[in-house]
């Protein structure tokens, strides 16, 4: 991609009316644009961000054995009514729409209840079981307060899988595996010594369910960080763990504040129940399926990571999120040598979209300044320029963004750096 065909452009300054960290970064480096409080548009620069993320959460889901599907947005009432969870007494967040008809629908929460009628017409037998189903797909939630960001907006994408299984012991075993899944998930975004397995009320199923926090001084949670088995605990529970660390019984805890990035949790039979979800055994004898629900916000984990990732000079991506590989930049200069300077950059841009290296090109004619100020805030993690001086050295510049010295050399070289 060359800048100067990039529709969107930096800005100096965030709107006026955006208190968030990471959403005041992202606008300014072009990455969202601002629609009303806890609404944003994903812009070029933001969007291929986002399919990194989700590429990767879509990978380990895959490996553990999930199949993904698109659910409905657009709620039946009748299927909520069921639960109970369709009254507004019992579920704050909704937003709620009517039909031409008259019909009153919901726009999607979250997907437990319409995913487990569904269920029902495909699992009969323990033969159709364990399943273990995903989806990416946009929520929403009439949150009050949304000063957050992306870290908790009103629309947002939400990667939501439910398993399905014969009894507890199966779902345990799939439960264990979704957790070290996750865990691959926060490594290979760049978040993974920042984030902790925290243990979190397990509600009438169970005694825990487990979040997955990031240390961020922008989070809404506290939560006490054992660092001998690096795993925490949140606040709401601590009383009941009496300050000491479920997982390896350590006593040494540090209060933190954190942001909740994922969470899985055990559902029991109380959706199985509800709607009738069941499975003859082996020995032709009724029995309710036991479900789980693992959740990840792709747009958390993007805040989270400008959040807790960024410097006083902008961005600075991860390699395995960040929108291109390099950012290519041309300091022409004036007379002759902008010519020079031009023609080397366009051919080493071309030679590296042949070899399918993603680049972005500052071709714009802009001073210096300008185009390593934007640099630094879009933050992509390797940097390489072409100048006058360093055609004269018959070599190129190469640098990270996230603080690596600069260091001359030969283009033939290039391909060591990817």
């Amino acid at each position: 991609m060359r800048q100067s065909e990039l529709f969107t452009t930096t800005r100096r300054e965030a709107p006026t009316d955006e208190v968030a960290r990471n959403a005041q970064l992202l606008i300014r480096a072009g990455y969202i644009h601002k629609e009303m409080a806890g609404v944003y548009s994903l812009l070029p620069l933001g969007l291929r961000v986002m399919e990194k993320i989700i590429s990767i959460i879509r990978e380990e889901m895959n490996a553990i054995g999930g199949q993904e599907v698109a659910l409905s947005a657009l709620q039946d009432k009748a299927v909520w009514q069921k639960s109970g969870r369709w009254s507004d007494d019992v579920v704050d967040v909704w937003f709620k729409t009517m039909l031409k008809s008259g019909t009153e629908l919901g726009l999607g929460f979250t997907h437990e209840e319409p995913l487990t009628s569904l269920m029902v017409e495909y699992i009969h037998s323990y033969r159709d079981l364990p399943r273990a189903v995903y989806q990416f797909q946009t929520k929403f939630r009439n949150e009050t307060r949304a000063k957050s960001g992306i870290m908790r907006g009103r629309e947002f994408v939400m990667k939501d899988l439910y398993s399905f299984s014969r009894d507890n012991a199966e779902h345990e075993k799939f439960y264990e595996r979704a957790k070290q899944a996750y865990t691959r998930v926060f490594n290979r975004v760049g978040l993974g010594e920042r984030t902790y397995i925290t243990y979190a009320s397990g509600g009438t199923f169970s005694k825990y369910s487990h979040e997955f926090q990031t240390l961020c001084a922008a989070g809404e949670d506290t939560i006490y960080v054992c660092d001998t088995c690096h795993s925490a605990v949140n606040d709401e529970i601590i009383d009941e763990c009496m300050h000491t660390c479920p997982q390896c019984g350590s006593r040494d805890l540090r209060t933190e504040t954190a942001v909740e990035v994922g969470n899985i949790f055990n559902l029991g039979t109380k959706f199985s129940d509800v709607f009738g979800l069941q499975y003859l055994d082996e020995r032709g004898v009724a029995q309710p399926v036991v479900m789980g629900s693992y959740g990840i916000g792709p747009g958390r984990v993007l805040g989270t990571i400008v959040e807790t990732l960024s410097d006083e000079r902008g961005i600075v991506w991860p390699k395995s999120v960040a929108p291109f590989a390099a950012h290519l930049v041309a300091l022409t200069g004036k007379g002759t040598d902008a010519v020079m300077v031009r023609e080397a950059t366009d051919t080493l841009y071309e030679n590296l979209r042949q070899r399918d290296i993603a680049v972005l090109y500052d071709d714009r004619d802009v001073q210096a300044g300008e185009k390593f100020a934007d640099a630094d805030l879009i933050g992509i993690p390797l940097r390489i320029v072409v100048s006058a001086k360093t055609l004269a050295q018959k070599k190129i510049e190469v640098s990270t963004r996230s603080g690596g010295e600069k260091k001359m050399i030969d283009e033939k070289e290039i391909h060591t750096l990817f």
